[in-house]
């Protein structure tokens, strides 16, 4: 078998997930690492900080994405998704960013630049060249709300590593949240129907409402610190309105299920804060509504759409066993002792970051190792991909 053809390469999930594992299990590490004064990136061309936002955001983040996305598109518009030669060349670009970050102080400018926008640039391309080519096919009336949010994330990035960093991350964070609310709309729908034999709320207007929203609060850092403060406080309400009609207590009953209405209810919370700090003098230790937003929904919802999408992707019953179910109790600790637990006791926050980040390295260390198998060979249903 030919590198090309090999089993890796079928699906845009296959790799982008096994990476995500790979850097969910270790950037929160190397963090807590440098945070506390062992060891740094003496070569990296930002600051400590940059490095850490730049590579949960667009490391991290966007192997999920864009293996979620790569994987998704074949179901939205009917095609089949990138794979063979474009696949490789999207994990050698997303490899090449990884050693940019880390090690391009010294690299010609030009050199870094092209480093740190390949990957993005080329996903996003081929991601939008898909949904726009196929538009006519296309499941979800819905989705040209990516011809915006994908873009933009190429700016986010650029602010993030060369112009206003808190702008870039506080865009980088609402482009995140908005995939988060498209995705959970589409999802949490399906999986309630499969699972409880329920239908949950699908008001076009009040769902319409919700993106539209998420959507301008990408520029909320170009709007009056009030008006966007407003803005998230409506948003918030929208979807704590929704939440009330998508059956939570029935939800509860399964960890698998009940973890995504977590991650929901994060999303509430962050902009629940963020119009709080804007308004009052709440105190607070460290970056709450950031790390509420990162431990909550990507650190919760991530682990379980992995464990579904790679047994449901390779042929096999979407089912939660034992060593999944402690993978997402991990992810609800961290959330936890990351976000909880500073508030209670500052003292211990430098405690916290360690605890938590080994919490996330136990966690994708354990999914790395259930699901490489699956990802790394053959689907069983005897489907190419």
């Amino acid at each position: 078998m030919s590198l090309i053809h090999h089993p890796l390469w079928l699906v845009g999930f296959r790799p982008f997930f096994l990476l995500g594992c790979l850097s969910g299990a270790l950037l929160p590490l190397a963090w807590a690492m440098f945070f506390s004064g062992h060891g740094g990136l003496p070569a990296s061309p930002v600051s400590p900080l940059q490095w850490h936002a730049h590579e949960m955001f667009f490391g991290f983040g966007w192997a999920i994405l864009g293996g979620f996305l790569l994987t998704s598109t074949k179901n939205w518009v009917n095609v089949r998704g990138h794979h063979g030669a474009g696949l490789i060349f999207l994990v050698g670009a997303w490899l090449f960013e990884r050693l940019g970050m880390a090690l391009g102080a010294h690299w010609p400018p030009s050199l870094f630049l092209l480093s740190s926008n390949l990957f993005l640039g080329s996903i996003i391309l081929m991601l939008l060249w898909t949904l726009i080519r196929h538009r006519k096919q296309d499941s979800y009336a819905d989705n040209p709300v990516f011809f915006i949010l994908l873009p933009a994330f190429l700016l986010a990035k650029q602010m993030m590593l060369f112009g206003d960093f808190k702008a870039g991350s506080d865009m980088a964070l609402a482009l995140f949240r908005l995939a988060f609310l498209v995705m959970l709309e589409r999802t949490l729908t399906q999986f309630m129907k499969g699972v409880f034999q329920v239908q949950i709320l699908r008001q076009p207007a009040l769902d319409m409402a919700i993106k539209l929203l998420g959507l301008l609060l990408v520029g909320g850092f170009l709007l009056p610190p009030p008006v966007s403060a407003l803005l998230s406080l409506l948003l918030a309400v929208l979807l704590l309105i929704r939440f009330a009609f998508w059956k939570p207590l029935l939800a509860a009953r399964r960890i698998d299920i009940g973890i995504m209405y977590v991650g929901y209810l994060a999303i509430v919370g962050q902009l629940l804060l963020v119009a709080a700090m804007a308004f009052t003098h709440l105190g607070t230790v460290g970056t709450v509504a950031t790390h509420l937003f990162t431990f909550g929904a990507m650190g919760c919802i991530i682990p379980a759409m992995i464990v579904r999408i790679a047994n449901g992707h390779t042929g096999r019953k979407v089912v939660f066993g034992p060593l999944d179910k402690s993978v997402l109790y991990l992810m609800l600790a961290a959330l936890l002792i990351r976000v909880l637990v500073p508030q209670l006791a500052p003292e211990k926050y430098l405690a916290t970051v360690h605890a938590a980040a080994t919490c996330w390295l136990l966690a994708f260390a354990l999914l790395g190792w259930r699901y490489a198998p699956y990802l790394l060979r053959p689907r069983i249903d005897g489907r190419e991909h």
